[in-house]
């Protein structure tokens, strides 16, 4: 009985450790893309340098916190 019990909290705490990880890996690859298009776009015009910039922080900013929620969703699950 008590083995069990410890099983299932066991595969709880990995499940939370695995969407957490996934949520990061989903963060990390977001914000790459959205870093890679914002310099091509500056490259091809450059004149739009700062909306550019701005609408790449604001798309960041937006990714990481989901990420953030992601995580502590997950991390708060185990419980």
């Amino acid at each position: 009985m008590l083995s069990s019990l410890l099983l299932a909290e066991g595969i709880a705490q990995l499940g939370a450790a695995v969407g957490a990880g996934l949520a990061v890996i989903g963060a990390g690859l977001g914000i790459g893309k959205i870093g890679g298009q914002a310099m091509d776009a500056m490259a091809r015009q450059p004149e739009k340098m700062g909306d550019i910039r701005t609408a790449m922080i604001i798309a960041a900013a937006l990714v990481e916190g989901v990420a953030f929620f992601a995580v502590i969703i997950a991390l708060l699950c185990n419980k």
